[in-house]
């Protein structure tokens, strides 16, 4: 019995040993690769090649509609704009993020960036690439889904946005087959925004889930829409209009610190869509882009309030 127990040990010992050896080896081989990878690399940018670090560690990103991309490709952010910050969606990927602009340069010294990714019309750029390589990007120059996919570019990480990219054109284009087929294929959408004191409508390419809507699940948007705000991706609207802009189902992106009176009045209420509980609210801040985290809400969201999954 006692020998026998002792043989049991051994083997014990001798597995545990064996996956330590493993750990050991895995360890080893990604210290390895990390030894052997070039630091830097070049990026070929909008404004031309420029050198940034391969595996970034230290990131600021000043434009909200990027910073979504970083944080789906598991890139450290230290970094980040008032925008991004205040997004519920973001908050588990920023909790240690500070809140900086393009004008707090001292601030953004001090979190010793390695990489900074701004938006081309941001201040203060030539400064900003004292401080770390700068890479810029232009809203709207390239789709929503080719602007992850050169983040991805710039952070080494191509092939995981590339597959993140077809996966989610396959799901969203299913969802959208699923909709048209229980809504009609006649039925219109639109998506509207208070924003202060305004009201908005948006076109195909301005967030608040319109790529998804009209790109990708091929959804219809009202005539009224398409005329006025299709060329400028949104377009801002007085509530004596809202009946025209308004869809058979109407995605409603809600500031709820705005003004809502809207909602309260005649002309609102008397809409079909509000009339048959066609409208659906979503929290404006959680809704405003077009990054990954923020598309795979959107679609969850539509597939919820249109197919009741």
């Amino acid at each position: 019995m006692k020998k026998r127990m002792m043989s049991i040990l051994l083997l014990f010992v001798l597995i545990l040993s064996a996956c330590g050896n493993q750990a050991a080896e895995k360890e080893q081989e990604e210290a390895t690769k990390e030894t052997n990878e070039p630091k830097t690399m070049t990026y070929q940018s909008e404004t031309g090649p420029i050198e940034v670090p391969t595996n970034p560690k230290r990131v600021v990103v000043l434009s909200s509609f990027l910073a979504g991309s970083v944080m789906a490709l598991d890139v450290p952010i230290v970094g980040v704009d008032s925008w991004a910050k205040m997004n519920p969606r973001y908050e588990p990927y920023l909790k240690d993020a500070k809140e900086v602009t393009d004008e707090s340069l001292e601030q953004i010294i001090e979190l010793e960036p390695d990489l900074i990714i701004a938006a081309s019309t941001n201040k203060n750029l030539d400064k900003l690439k004292e401080i770390a390589p700068t890479v810029t990007y232009t809203y709207g120059k390239v789709d929503y889904l080719t602007q992850h996919l050169e983040i991805g570019k710039l952070l080494n990480k191509e092939e995981e946005a590339k597959k993140w990219i077809e996966d989610f054109k396959k799901r969203a284009q299913q969802a959208g087959e699923e909709i048209r087929a229980k809504i009609g294929e006649h039925a219109t959408v639109s998506v509207i925004e208070n924003f202060d004191k305004q009201l908005y409508v948006f076109g195909n390419n301005w967030g608040r889930g319109t790529e998804i809507l009209y790109q990708e699940m091929k959804l219809n948007m009202p005539k009224a829409v398409e005329e006025h705000a299709l060329k400028d991706g949104y377009y801002a609207i007085s509530l004596e209009v809202l009946p025209q802009f308004a869809g058979d189902y109407v995605i409603f992106s809600k500031n709820a610190d705005g003004d809502l009176s809207f909602t309260e009045t005649e002309t609102y209420k008397n809409i079909p869509a509000v009339k048959n509980n066609r409208v659906f609210e979503a929290n404006a801040k959680e809704f405003y882009f077009n990054d990954p985290i923020t598309l795979e809400y959107q679609l969850e969201f539509f597939k919820k309030h249109f197919l009741g999954e």
